[in-house]
C-alpha cells in the first residue's frame, strides 16, 4: 500500500503552511496567534482520516479475475488476451490492471485503467505477440485499488493461472485449405509445372482429347467405346518424407526476428503440408539437439498437427552438428526407401564429413541437403567499401562465399543434391524441388 497522489498534495500543503508560519515568526512578523494551532489541527484530522482510509481499504475484498485466452498462438502474431473482472463493491472504483505475461511474449495496451460499476462485470483486452515457440505459462495478475477517500493505492497480486502453446507461424495454410492447392501453390510462388498424363501411377479412363500422347491410348477401351480412350496417371502416392532437422549452433543465427531454426521448422511444416495432401507420408528426426527426437513417417491430415505437437518446443543447442552419428541414428529406424531431407547450415568444414555420411544414406534412400544462407552476407557483399575496416569486411565476407561455394561445388560434383536459400525462401524452394522429382519419379 502507498500514498495517493492526493495525500501527498494535502501533506505539501501543510508542511509549506507550517513553513511558512515557522519562517513569520523566525522574522518576528506579526501572525493571528491561532494559525498554528489550526495548522497542527489540520495535520492531525489528515492522518486520522488517512489512518481510517488505510483500514477501510484494507477490508476491501479483492476483486474475482478471470484471464480469456487462445489455447494456442502463432509466433511472431498478434493474439487477444481478456480479462473479465467480478467485484462485490458497493461505490464504484476507478482501478488500474496489469497482467504479468511470461518472458518471451511482448504485450501492448498495459497497463490500463478501468471503472468498476456495482452489480456489473467489467472487462479489459489487451494483445500478445509471442517471440519464442514453447509452453507459456500465467500465474499473477496484479491490480491497484484505491482507498474510498482517495487517499491510498493498494497493489494487489491475484493467482490467475493459465497456460498457452506458442507453435511455429502456420496459420496461413488453414486459409490455403479452401482452395484447390494448385491455386495456393501459385500464390507462394511455388513452381509446378503441370504435365498432365505422365505421373507413375494409374488413375483413371476418360475419353481421348487434344494435347494427349498416342502412348496414353488404350487400344482395347478404345475397341469396345468405339471412340480414342485414353489412360490418366497421377503422381505416385504413399511415399515417405523424412526431414532431418539440425538443432546445432550454426541454426542459431537470426535475420529479423526469426532464427534460421524457426524458418527451417516453417519449412519442414510447408513441405509436409503439401506431401500430406499429395497422399505421402512424413517423419521427422533431429540431431544435435538437447534430445534427439523420431517421429514415425505417417500420412493423413492428422500427422501435420502430430508433427506440430513434436516441434513447438524444439530449441537450438551449443553442440556441433554431428552428420555421421545422425545418419547412423536414422538408418537404424527408418528401413523403407525415403525422400531424406537434411536441413542444416553448411560450412567449409564439413566437406569430407557430411559427403561420407550423404553416401551412406544414399545408398538406401533418395537424399536433398538444404543449406540455409545468412542474408546479412548478401548485404555486406553490396555494401559500399569507403574505409580499411570496411575492405576488410568485404574481403572476409567474399572468402567465406567462395570457401562455401566451393564446398557446393564439390558436394554436386559426388552427385549429393544441394538446394542452398535465403531462410524466407527456404519453404518455396522446398516444395518446387519435391513436386519436381515426384512428377520425375526421382524418389
Amino acid at each position: 500500500m502507498k500514498p495517493s497522489r492526493l495525500l501527498l498534495i494535502w501533506l505539501s500543503v501543510l508542511l509549506g503552511l507550517n513553513i511558512v508560519l515557522g519562517a513569520l515568526r523566525a522574522l518576528e512578523i506579526p501572525t493571528p496567534q491561532n494559525l498554528p494551532s489550526i495548522s497542527w489541527g489540520l495535520l492531525l484530522a489528515l492522518l486520522a482520516l488517512a489512518i481510517l482510509d488505510a483500514i477501510r481499504l484494507k477490508r476491501l475484498p479483492s476483486p474475482r479475475l478471470k484471464r480469456q485466452m487462445p489455447g494456442s498462438l502463432a509466433l511472431g502474431r498478434w493474439g487477444e488476451v481478456q480479462l473479465a473482472i467480478e467485484h462485490d463493491f458497493a461505490q464504484p472504483l476507478n482501478v488500474q490492471m496489469f497482467d504479468h505475461a511470461p518472458e518471451g511474449l511482448v504485450f501492448e495496451h498495459l497497463p490500463q485503467s478501468v471503472e468498476l460499476q456495482p452489480g456489473q462485470h467489467s472487462q479489459i483486452t489487451y494483445r500478445l505477440r509471442p517471440l519464442q515457440r514453447g509452453h507459456f505459462h500465467f500465474q499473477h495478475c496484479e491490480i491497484n485499488l484505491p482507498s474510498p477517500f482517495g487517499l491510498w493505492s493498494d497493489k494487489r497480486v491475484l493467482s490467475v493461472n493459465d497456460s498457452t502453446r506458442v507453435y511455429p507461424d502456420f496459420a496461413r495454410l488453414y486459409g490455403g485449405e479452401l482452395l484447390a492447392v494448385d491455386n495456393w501453390l501459385s500464390q507462394l510462388g511455388v513452381r509446378q509445372h503441370q504435365r498432365r498424363g505422365q505421373g507413375l501411377e494409374f488413375h483413371q479412363l476418360r475419353e481421348y482429347r487434344e494435347g494427349d500422347s498416342l502412348r496414353q491410348i488404350d487400344w482395347k477401351a478404345t475397341a469396345r467405346q468405339r471412340t480414342p480412350i485414353t489412360r490418366e496417371y497421377q503422381d505416385e502416392r504413399d511415399q515417405q518424407i523424412m526431414f532431418m532437422l539440425d538443432c546445432g549452433r550454426r541454426m542459431r543465427s537470426q535475420d529479423g526476428e526469426l532464427s534460421h531454426f524457426d524458418h527451417a521448422l516453417n519449412a519442414c511444416l510447408l513441405l509436409s503440408y503439401v506431401a500430406l495432401r499429395q497422399g505421402d507420408s512424413v517423419g521427422l528426426c533431429t540431431f544435435a539437439g538437447e534430445t534427439p527426437l523420431y517421429l514415425a513417417p505417417v500420412k493423413g491430415a492428422g500427422q501435420l498437427k502430430a508433427v506440430l505437437n513434436a516441434v513447438y518446443t524444439l530449441n537450438t543447442t551449443q553442440r556441433p552438428a554431428d552428420y555421421q552419428a545422425a545418419v547412423s541414428q536414422l538408418l537404424a529406424r527408418q528401413k523403407r526407401r525415403s525422400l531424406v531431407v537434411m536441413i542444416t547450415n553448411l560450412r567449409d568444414e564439413d566437406d569430407q564429413e557430411l559427403l561420407n555420411a550423404v553416401q551412406r544414406l544414399s545408398q538406401q534412400h533418395r537424399v536433398l541437403v538444404a543449406s540455409l544462407r545468412e542474408e546479412v552476407l548478401d548485404q555486406l557483399r553490396q555494401t559500399p567499401v569507403q574505409t580499411l575496416p570496411d575492405a576488410l569486411l568485404y574481403c572476409g565476407t567474399l572468402d567465406y562465399l567462395n570457401a562455401r561455394a566451393e564446398l557446393h561445388e564439390r558436394l554436386n560434383a559426388h552427385g549429393v543434391p544441394l538446394l542452398e536459400a535465403l531462410p524466407q525462401e527456404l519453404g518455396n524452394g522446398l516444395v518446387t524441388r519435391y513436386l519436381s522429382w515426384k512428377k520425375a519419379g526421382a524418389f
